[in-house]
């Protein structure tokens, strides 16, 4: 079982316009500010590459790092885990080859995703506000409709999609476990201190 504290606040990789030397500096500067754990979100990015900059992160920082979609580059980079989209690996596929205490997290937006997390550590819910950051991120769902549907998945969840510092408190009040976050974040001018805002928010 997971350890919720590590879902406080999530810091998803928004690319690497300014190289591998940049994303690491960012993703440095948000661990020390406040994030709890990171997740290594390259979707244009070979196998190759995305081994090769986890390893990196998993070297460089000191909370746990998950890689998106892929368990087989989570496994040879040596990640805590991967989080994984409703047309990824099915979770128990993934459980039956991955080591005991590898984190598996899930995306649900609906209801009908929610068959999909059993056996999960933890479910992505959302998009809990209007984002753009993720293309194919869907419709804004609202704080109630993820409070709901956190509760029909019975796992810890964290609420991603718009979380700002302004709206970030709303997501907890909902029973979120804690909140993860894309340009609000990583795409901060000063990642550290965008952190420190989102857990001041947050109130973790």
């Amino acid at each position: 079982m997971i350890d919720p504290r590590m879902l406080t606040l999530i810091a998803i990789t928004d690319g690497m316009a300014d190289g591998e030397a940049g994303l690491l500096r960012r993703a440095a500067a948000a661990a020390l500010g406040g994030a709890t754990m990171l997740q290594l979100r390259l979707k244009d990015a070979d196998a190759r590459s995305l081994v090769e900059v986890a390893r990196a992160l998993v070297e460089t920082l000191s909370i746990p790092v998950i890689v998106n979609d892929r368990v087989d580059v989570a496994l040879a980079s040596g990640a805590a885990g991967v989080h994984l989209g409703v047309d990824d690996l099915p979770v128990s596929a993934a459980r039956a080859i991955v080591p005991d205490g590898f984190i598996i997290g899930v995306s649900v937006g609906s209801d009908a995703e929610i068959s999909g997390s059993a056996g999960a550590d933890y479910a992505g819910i959302g998009p809990v506000f209007g984002t753009r950051s993720k293309s194919d991120a869907g419709v804004s769902i609202g704080v109630a409709e993820f409070a709901r549907l956190s509760a029909r998945t019975g796992l810890p969840s964290v609420g991603i999609g718009g979380v700002t510092p302004v709206n970030a408190r709303e997501v907890i009040d909902a029973g979120a476990a804690g909140v993860a976050v894309i340009s609000a974040l990583l795409a901060a001018k000063d990642p550290a201190e965008a952190a420190r805002s989102l857990r001041s928010a947050i109130g973790r």
